[in-house]
């Protein structure tokens, strides 16, 4: 049976790790014959999305109810204005959801994230609503919960507690609900009584991201050599992602050039005097405050540290006259990926080293324990536990630290070991995380639910 599906989310046609989900699952359930739109509250470089307005990741409306629902009572004259705002939200996102399900005479909805964290409570209730009063049905992706975030767990109001427990998750006939790690699975079970199935994060394998006409500008662009060594830092720029632990890494990697210069790389480059070693990062900051603290700690370490979103997309188009290059052109371009986060659902920047044949710094935060480390990649290993200093960054034992330094260096300096790791991890990358692995799961799941 073919359907009309949506894939909703706050925001499409991004890099953030859900936007780039979403991109893989279109592409699945489109060779499976079923015809797919996407709904978000912003379309990033994609043209064929149904706009709600509410939905934006920074609605501001929203944001005010953030600061008013879980960290500070302020902007509102009473609780019961606060309710209202957030239920006259509600009722224009279940409006225009219900339009848009008539219009394009939708069967299922997968809705990701939207009824998980507790972001926007408008749109979790809105959304609910809209699926209780129209046939459709619904499949919820859930990436993170709302209670393996701080933020969430001390709501102001007790009705803001008593929306959590309703609509995030929500319980329904025609509601069926997706995880993407086993950490996860067992929670909402034991928390809500709720099964699920796992769906881990997948990538295209069959991808090759080279340098090519377009990018081979790309270290130029931002003064970069072509034998200093890019550490690339490709995730959102948050303090879950721990990018202090790199930084340490590349610090003890900066105390040990020595070992390096002189000496030919892994590519062939000839690692010189003026050579550097490069922190680039190039995700979204959605933290001022610690992007300031990483800007800092960086400058503190003399480490040539590199932050070029506003150069960086999810496709490659010109502006202003400048090449604005896609995420997958860093990676083209780096030697070594960073992934230190310390809390992640799965791992998308993960899988994306795989496939781009790059070795990987990596901390063993829960789910990569659970779920990942099972399927034995080689990477950089930080290992699994970390102190929280006085500032509030991270740090792992200074001999673990250096002990990655170390190893770094010896596979940068020998092309036949990086190259072994890099094939090894994309086999088994291949193998459980493709398409090809997604493709078999949404049968399932997709069949089960028409």
């Amino acid at each position: 049976m073919k359907l009309n599906i949506t894939l909703c989310h706050f925001r499409v046609g991004e890099t953030d790790g859900v936007s780039l989900e979403m991109d893989k699952w279109k592409i699945i359930l489109e060779k499976l014959g079923h015809h797919v739109t996407f709904i978000a509250g912003s379309k990033g470089v994609l043209n064929d999305v149904e706009i709600i307005e509410e939905l934006h990741y920074n609605d501001s409306n929203n944001n005010k109810i953030v600061e008013n629902a879980y960290i500070k009572f302020h902007s509102f004259e009473n609780e019961q204005a606060l309710k209202d705002a957030i239920e006259k939200d509600a009722q224009s996102i279940e409006k225009k959801l219900l339009c848009i399900i008539q219009k394009n005479n939708i069967d299922l909805i997968i809705v990701n994230n939207i009824f998980s964290l507790g972001w926007n409570l408008s749109a979790g209730i809105g959304f609910y609503n809209a699926i209780v009063n129209s046939s459709v049905n619904c499949i919820c992706h859930h990436h993170d919960f709302s209670w393996e975030r701080e933020k969430y767990s001390h709501p102001t109001f007790e009705f803001i507690k008593e929306y959590i427990i309703k609509y995030f998750p929500p319980v329904h006939p025609r509601i069926k609900h997706v995880v993407i790690n086993n950490i996860a699975k067992h929670e909402l079970l034991r928390r809500k009584g709720i099964e699920s199935t796992v769906v881990p994060n997948v990538y295209e394998f069959e991808n090759d991201w080279k340098v090519d006409d377009y990018n081979a500008n790309f270290r130029a662009s931002f003064g970069i050599k072509n034998n200093d060594l890019i550490i690339l830092q490709a995730t959102r720029i948050v303090k879950r992602k721990g990018i202090e632990l790199a930084l340490d890494v590349i610090a003890e990697m900066n105390s040990r050039k020595h070992a390096l210069i002189g000496k030919k790389l892994y590519n062939n480059q000839l690692f010189d005097e003026n050579s550097q070693l490069v922190f680039l990062m190039v995700g979204l900051n959605e933290d001022d405050p610690y992007f300031d603290q990483i800007m800092n700690y960086a400058h503190q370490k003399q480490i040539n540290i590199k932050w070029v979103n506003d150069r960086i997309d999810h496709d490659r188009f010109i502006k202003n006259q400048k090449k604005i290059y896609s995420l997958w052109d860093t990676y083209a371009h780096c030697d070594i990926v960073s992934y230190t986060s310390i809390l992640e659902g799965w791992g998308n920047q993960f899988i994306e080293a795989l496939v781009a044949k790059k070795i990987i710094i990596s901390y063993q935060y829960p789910v990569f324990e659970s779920d990942i480390l099972p399927l034995k990649f080689n990477t950089i290993d930080l290992g699994n536990k970390y102190l929280v200093k006085e500032d509030g960054l991270t740090e792992v034992l200074p001999k673990i630290t250096a002990a990655a330094a170390e190893k770094t260096i010896e596979i940068i300096l020998d092309p036949q070991k990086y190259q072994q790791i890099v094939t090894e991890n994309y086999t088994i990358g291949k193998k459980h995380l493709s398409l090809n692995a997604l493709e078999i799961l949404l049968k399932i799941i997709v069949n089960y639910e028409s």
